[in-house]
């Protein structure tokens, strides 16, 4: 209990994360699955409040929504539970790609196909939708 209270404290943790932390550091693994289940009883693990610290902290790195989705299936949440939490981020994607695309690759900078295929590639590989995609390339040789 005290390792994963330890864990807990330094940043969150989904249950999957946790329990396999726990394992790895030669709790058994009943008694893993016992400290998780009281930890998350008591309010001190919650994957929901999990899932949205990673939604805010990717977001803020410029990441899209499936990269987003994709890595918080990897810890083990369900459907459910990642739709909440995508549901937690109120800003709009398109705008997100356009920031990102900003920064990068500044202002009325894709005039030519090449910098346009290495903003598209870059956007694709952080997880944005087509769409989103698409809308930034327009934005991004307007500014």
């Amino acid at each position: 209990m005290q390792r994963a209270l330890g864990l807990l404290t330094r940043r969150e943790h989904s249950r999957k994360e946790l329990t396999r932390k726990l394992t790895a550091r030669g709790v058994m693994q009943e008694d893993a699955d016992a400290a998780v289940q009281q930890l998350a009883g008591d309010g001190w693990q919650s994957d929901l409040r999990f899932a949205e610290f990673l939604v805010r902290s990717r977001v803020g790195s410029g990441y899209g929504p499936l990269r987003i989705r994709a890595e918080l299936a990897t810890h083990g949440l369900d459907r459910d539970a990642i739709a909440a939490a995508m549901d937690t981020f109120d800003g709009d994607w398109t705008e997100t790609a356009c920031d990102l695309v900003r920064r990068r690759f500044g202002p009325g900078s894709l005039v030519d196909a090449g910098q346009r295929r290495k903003a598209a590639d870059l956007l694709a590989r952080r997880g944005f939708e087509g769409d989103s995609i698409r809308a930034a390339l327009r934005g991004g040789a307007q500014d």
